[in-house]
Order: C-alpha cells, then sequence, then structure tokens
C-alpha cells in the first residue's frame, strides 16, 4: 500500500520522496477514490454471481483505511510497477514478433492468451490496491502471475532451438518430479494462507512475536508438507547424482535447501521483512526451474 491510487503513485508518474510535498487532506482524498473503486468491483461482483464477496467488500470499513506515508514502501511499490509495465511491453513485443515472423498459428494464440493475462494481472494489481490488500486478491494475483511464468518458459521452449533438449528419466523420476511440482505449487498456496492470516492479524493490532502463535492451521500444514518435499526431493538428488546429473535437479535441491533455512529463520526468528521476500523469491524460482523441467523431461520408454 506504499501508493494508494492506481497506475499512478499519489497523482504523480514519479512518486514522492517527502510527506511534506503531499496535501494535508491526501488520506480523505485517497479514501474516497478507493470508495468508489470498491463500489465498481462489487458491482463486477454481482454480476457475475459473487454477490456475498461483493456485499463484504462494501460493508469492511478497514478497506477505507489509508496508511501514512512511507517512502520505502513507496517506492518498492512504484519499482514493482515499473517492472511489471516493462515486462508487460515485452511481452507485446513478443506477441507482435510472433504474429510477423515465427506465424505459427498455435503459438500465436498461447502467446496473446499471456499477454491478455498480463493485461489482467495489471488491472487486477489495481484491485489489490483498491481492496486495501484483501487477502484473497493477493492469492489471485500471486497466481496468475506464476501461470504467465509459466506460459512464457512453454514458450521458449518452443521457440528456441537450445531448449528443445529432452531429459530422458525412469518413469519413477518422471512421477516424482510431478509429485514435488504439486506439493509445491500447493505449498505456495498455503504461503498465500499464512500471509493472509497474518495481514489479518497486524490489522488487529497482534505484534511480530505474537503471529505464529495465533496464524493457525495453513501454518502447521505448510511446515510439514517442506518436510515432505525435502524428503522426496532428497532422494531424488541423491539417485541423479548417482546416474543422470542433471544441472537442474540440483539447482532444484539447492533452492528447496535455501527455502527450508528462510522459512525456519521466519518461525523462530520473528519474521524479518527481508527474509520472507527470500522465501517467496526462492520458492518462485523454483516453481519456475519445476516447471521447465516437466517440459523438458520425457521417460526413457518415450524416448525409445
Amino acid at each position: 500500500m506504499g501508493c494508494p491510487d492506481w497506475p499512478k503513485c499519489f497523482g504523480e508518474w514519479i512518486p514522492p520522496t517527502n510527506a511534506n510535498v503531499l496535501p494535508d487532506d491526501y488520506k480523505e482524498t485517497y479514501s474516497e477514490k478507493r470508495e468508489k473503486k470498491i463500489q465498481k468491483f462489487s458491482r463486477l461482483l454481482e454480476t457475475i454471481g459473487f454477490s456475498e464477496t461483493a456485499q463484504k467488500l462494501k460493508s469492511d470499513p478497514s478497506l477505507l483505511v489509508e496508511e501514512d506515508f512511507n517512502v520505502r514502501k513507496t517506492w518498492t511499490e512504484y519499482v514493482n510497477r515499473l517492472v511489471g509495465f516493462i515486462a508487460g511491453n515485452m511481452l507485446l513485443i513478443a506477441f507482435l514478433w510472433m504474429l510477423l515472423y515465427y506465424r505459427k498459428r498455435k503459438l500465436i494464440l498461447i502467446s496473446l492468451f499471456n499477454l491478455i493475462l498480463m493485461g489482467f494481472q495489471g488491472w487486477f494489481g489495481s484491485i489489490v490496491v483498491a481492496t486495501n490488500l484483501v487477502p484473497w486478491t493477493i492469492t489471485i494475483h500471486m497466481f496468475v502471475g506464476l501461470l504467465i511464468v509459466g506460459i512464457q518458459i512453454y514458450m521458449i521452449r518452443q521457440i528456441s532451438p537450445s531448449q528443445r533438449v529432452n531429459l530422458p528419466q525412469a518413469r519413477i523420476m518422471r512421477l516424482l518430479i510431478w509429485v514435488v511440482f504439486a506439493i509445491t505449487f500447493y505449498q505456495m498456496f498455503l504461503g498465500t494462507q499464512v500471509r493472509e492470516e497474518i495481514d489479518a492479524l497486524v490489522k488487529q493490532g497482534y505484534s511480530r512475536e505474537q503471529w505464529l502463535l495465533t496464524v493457525g492451521w495453513p501454518f502447521y500444514v505448510h511446515r510439514s508438507f517442506s518436510w515432505l518435499v525435502l524428503v522426496v526431493l532428497g532422494w531424488m538428488a541423491w539417485k541423479n547424482e548417482k546416474s543422470t546429473q542433471y544441472k537442474s535437479i540440483r539447482w532444484i535441491a539447492i533452492l528447496l535447501v535455501l527455502e527450508l533455512i528462510t522459512g525456519v529463520l521466519l518461525a523462530h526468528v520473528d519474521m524479518p521483512g527481508i527474509v520472507q521476500t527470500s522465501h517467496l523469491i526462492f520458492a518462485s524460482v523454483m516453481f519456475g526451474i519445476l516447471t521447465m523441467l516437466l517440459f523438458r523431461t520425457k521417460s526413457v520408454t518415450e524416448i525409445t
């Protein structure tokens, strides 16, 4: 919530660095704008059949509470938007290149779909801001981002000759890659649930030291599944070093170790912000490599 409006930030394309340049009534101004956008989004939800959710949004006064200006949060959000803008334009350029030069109908349609998803992601980012970080909006926003990454990895594999390599694997190893991928995906979902619970606790005034004592079942399931992934991926890494020695499986194992280390730090060092960020980054990169590995791996029987 470093920027209370979207796509501009405090009404400017270059956000302020000091609260002194903002008008005294800036909170009231942006709260009114937020209320109008929530009403508009609620009408959309009602139109597509989510009347109960729409009513909750309209009747929740906490959504209209504006935070104090914080230059670090403002510029973090602003950089996030700049990166998103650049990524969106890169997808647009990629689509135009596919349309003009590659001319394969299937890939053109997939590229167009990904471009539409990026547009939706940008619009939904504005909804995340407008609704003051309503928990379920954060979850949707993150998983649409992961879907965009997954589709882009597929596109790169289809277009780039260097990526069209098949990694022969025993059937059991391919099955385990799918298992690790599924658990990792579910783990990221559980992680968003933990984040949502913590957001609610923050709004209720709980201190950082009290978060994990109150956060509930998603955290404990999330922690338990981490050990399951460690066992499965540990066995995969051991088999990989004895036979195929694929670098991608090594990287996944390294990322899992880093993920577990940051997870332990989150649980026992009162969730420092930089570790929260690192935890999500490691999980996202691991998700990307697993997606790439699924596209590349073929069972030995399929290849022969």
